[in-house]
């Protein structure tokens, strides 16, 4: 069998054709398999109390890859957050970046893949309007509440209060008026004025002034009886 320039051709353009279309599919792999910011998705979430930002990277290329998170504030003015690399998967690769958020804050996440990718993650992420933090903690058992007071143990005495000296009856009573025992002692010589109310030997003096008195006008009416006579003699 002879090979003429028609059956040539037609198999060259056969061939053509074949090539063109593996190319076209596999630019059509190599387009779904690279790496897109759709890849990238970001949530705000609780770890327990703790604030925590999730950025999940379903790339099936697996193109490694770098998340920046910046805190939008008032007046446009953003706060770096933090930065982690992330290498994507079918399956989809997270990561996790601690932040405190608050609620109803919004946060900025900007991927940087290669060649593929240089962007941001849109919409921009909106934290919850509930913060992860309910409540102040419980305290524990062993650690008591500072706001507590403390309850004295069935077991410890209340402090006792302090006693009042009482002054005994022998030092703060005052000594009975006249009383034997507190009164002076008398002197030796007194001791007849304290029984009678007088001197002992009042009642002699007065005796003896009164004979001297006694004598004393017999002596004169004596006398004046011998004047008498010597005159009438």
């Amino acid at each position: 069998m002879s090979i003429t320039r028609r059956s040539v051709r037609r198999s060259a353009a056969v061939l053509g054709l074949a090539s063109g279309s593996a190319a076209l599919v596999l630019g059509l792999a190599g387009s779904a398999l690279a790496c897109d910011i759709k890849d990238f998705s970001a949530e705000a979430k609780c770890d327990g109390d703790q604030g925590v930002i999730v950025v999940t990277d379903t790339d099936a290329s697996a193109e490694d890859a770098t998340v920046t998170i910046f805190l939008k504030g008032a007046g446009g003015v953003e706060t770096r957050v933090g930065e982690q690399p992330v290498t994507g998967s079918k399956a989809g690769t997270s990561i996790t970046f601690t932040e405190d958020w608050k609620p109803n804050a919004t946060y900025r996440v900007h991927v940087k893949a290669g060649q593929a990718v240089d962007e941001d993650v849109r919409p921009d992420l909106v934290t919850p309007a509930t913060a992860c933090a309910t409540g102040s903690p419980t305290p524990t058992a062993t650690t008591p509440s500072s706001s507590a007071s403390p309850v004295p143990s069935a077991s410890t005495p209340a402090p006792a209060e302090p006693v009042t000296p009482v002054p005994s009856a022998s030092a703060s009573s005052p000594a009975p008026a006249g009383g034997a025992d507190n009164a002076p002692s008398p002197a030796a010589g007194d001791s007849g004025l304290a029984e009678t109310g007088a001197d002992s030997h009042t009642g002699l003096i007065a005796g003896l002034a009164a004979a001297l008195v006694v004598v004393g006008g017999g002596a004169v009416w004596f006398g004046m009886r011998r004047r008498g006579a010597d005159r009438d003699g």
